[in-house]
């Protein structure tokens, strides 16, 4: 065969000249089929079709037909339709609610025998008037003739083979030896084109069928594929999926109901965000005063001593826990900082203040120690200017005290060191056990890679089962037209044979070669010799009571003039009697072109003298 890049050229020539995206499609199933349409044209390279495809724009209906394997049926794997219908509807439905529009969306329909098969399981479920009135199914593919085939909804005594007789009766009209799904309810139905790796999902859907459908894609693929159906899927839906479909590697995605029947939930999605909540209050001008008493009020529940220094460097305010810790008096707000003890102890602030206002930002010092109620504290101060445009306004000062916290963090260190020699006594048994939990997630991953192996050869395997019921079907078919051509071909040798009795003469017919072609049952009589002695063989070397070698010459004429030749030659019978035959040679012309071959009549005139 060609090379892999021949293969990636003729399938992205089908992606862009058709709307085709194959790239995602199992590598060997497309080479297989692919090969066997090429073998049909008699293209020897991926290139040699890529030329045929350009060239005869018809060829592409034909290789798609031959990929797109439409193999389906009604009640396809009856278990697992009746363990949906027994076990998943009812509680289905109980989530959905009594009134509430039940949404069903079954992807990759081929010719419509699943969803309609779906409709027959849902209109049972509720009743036909409720399935009416509250059910709508969309059935997608990307195969448009099969999506038209689904849309008549009409089929033919053998497909609708696994319909239940009482279904049959209660869901199809027939006639003229096919059946048609009623109408009236045919009418909750839309098939369209969708490509579940390019297009959007269908959203909000109670009910996902996607039998047999994801074992064509790879891996990626079917990755992609999978988070649009946990996309599509309400939070109570139900994914219905193939017999070879498990769904090893997406947990994450879908949990499963009935692994063996392949009915999967989808895992609720957590969200990464939190909520924010934004509150605004506006004030008018009588809510003003209340207001600046609940800022005081405020400013002096703060935990944290906490000072404001105005432009001038004053104190302007000073919360009750910053008046506790440092001794401050009422009247010593209103004085400028510099006069009053706070601004050196428990440390130099003034210095640290004109840094915060040059570079316009706030300074840490600290930790620094101070006493307070007569214990000893330790705090961290920060000072933050506020600026009223490009000019500072003044600054904050707050004293955090840390004390509990570098108590906490000695505390700490010890702990730490106390780990730490506790973690080496423990640091050869912890390699001991990752060496073993190494050992055994090699092992595991051996045993995943081993069942992945399993589960992409067991998907190869059903593709492969499906290609062959597709080439069953065609050979059947075939089958059935070269029964039907034999048996017209044996009533028109019956009517030859008929023809030729009712002559009443010796009758053989010759091909171009003079080979024995017919030869009647009036020949058998007079010469003694059966049709399956003589077909086949020269005329001319037939060892019969007839001198053959006589009737060279005018047999060529015959032949080559298309003249019709006649003589009467002495012979003997089967019987020994010796017999006077007339032999009439005529030209077998078909459709007016030259003879090929001769009807030789032998007739028998009297008996020899």
């Amino acid at each position: 065969m060609a090379s892999e890049p021949e293969l990636d050229a003729l399938l992205q020539h089908l992606k862009h000249t058709r709307g085709f995206d194959f790239t995602g499609y199992k590598r060997a199933s497309l080479e297989r089929r692919i090969s066997k349409r090429m073998a049909a044209v008699g293209a020897a390279t991926y290139q040699d079709y890529l030329n045929r495809l350009e060239v005869d724009p018809a060829e592409f209906a034909h290789l798609f037909d031959t990929i797109l394997i439409n193999v389906t049926s009604f009640f396809r794997d009856t278990q697992a339709w009746e363990h949906l219908a027994n076990d998943i509807v009812p509680p289905l439905l109980e989530a959905i609610g009594p009134d509430a529009p039940v949404r069903v969306w079954c992807a990759g329909c081929a010719s419509g025998q699943e969803p309609y098969t779906l409709a027959m399981v849902l209109a049972d479920a509720l009743g036909d008037e409720a399935y009416v009135e509250r059910v709508k199914i969309y059935a997608t593919d990307i195969d448009e003739d099969a999506l038209n085939t689904a849309r008549h909804g009409v089929y033919t005594g053998k497909q609708v083979e696994g319909v239940p007789p009482e279904y049959l009766e209660r869901f199809f009209l027939e006639g003229e030896a096919r059946f048609a799904f009623r109408p009236e309810l045919r009418r909750s139905m839309i098939f369209g084109r969708n490509d579940l790796l390019q297009d959007a999902p269908i959203s909000r859907i109670d009910l996902l069928t996607c039998r047999n459908t994801l074992m064509y894609f790879n891996a990626e693929a079917q990755g992609r594929i999978l988070r649009r159906f946990h996309f599509a899927l309400n939070p109570h839906g139900a994914l219905f999926l193939g017999k070879s479909e498990m769904l090893i590697t997406h947990t994450d995605l879908f949990r499963p109901i009935n692994l063996q029947r392949r009915i999967f939930q989808k895992v609720p999605a957590h969200g990464i965000g939190e909520q924010v909540r934004h509150a605004v209050a506006v004030m008018d001008g009588n809510a003003a005063p209340a207001a600046a008493a609940l800022h005081e009020r405020a400013f002096e529940a703060l935990p944290t001593a906490q000072v404001v220094i105005d432009a001038a460097g004053v104190m302007a305010a000073a919360n009750q826990r910053a008046r506790k810790l440092f001794r401050l008096a009422g009247a010593d707000v209103g004085r400028p900082l510099k006069d009053l003890e706070l601004s050196y102890r428990p440390v130099d602030l003034r210095s640290s203040l004109e840094e915060a206002f040059a570079e316009r930002r706030t300074i840490v010092l600290g930790p620094v120690p101070a006493s307070a109620d007569g214990e000893q504290r330790e705090l961290e101060v920060h000072l933050t200017p506020v600026f009223d445009g490009q000019e500072h306004a003044g600054a904050t000062i707050a004293f955090l005290d840390v004390t509990l916290q570098r108590r906490l963090d000695a505390e700490l260190r010890r702990s730490a060191a106390e780990l730490e020699q506790a973690h080496e006594e423990l640091q050869s048994t912890v390699e001991e056990l990752e060496t073993t939990n190494e050992e055994l997630q090699s092992t595991n991953e051996e045993l995943e890679t081993t069942n992945e192996e399993l589960q992409s050869t067991n998907e190869e395997l059903e593709t492969m089962n499906e290609e062959l019921q597709s080439t069953n079907e065609e050979l059947e078919t075939i089958n059935d037209e070269l029964r039907s051509r034999t048996s017209e071909l044996d009533e028109v040798n019956a009517f030859l044979e008929s023809i030729l009795t009712v002559i009443g003469a010796a009758v053989a017919v010759v091909d171009q070669g003079l080979r024995v072609r017919v030869w009647n049952s009036h020949a058998v009589e007079l010469w003694g010799l059966r049709p399956e002695e003589v077909q086949g063989e020269p005329l001319l070397g037939l060892d019969i009571g007839l001198p053959v070698d006589k009737l060279k010459l005018p047999l060529r004429q015959v032949l080559k003039a298309d003249e019709r030749q006649e003589v009467e030659l002495d012979a003997t019978n089967r019987r020994g009697r010796p017999v006077r035959i007339r032999v009439s040679a005529m030209p077998l012309v078909l459709d007016g072109a030259q003879a090929r071959g001769a009807v030789v009549v032998m007739e028998v005139v009297s008996a020899a003298g």
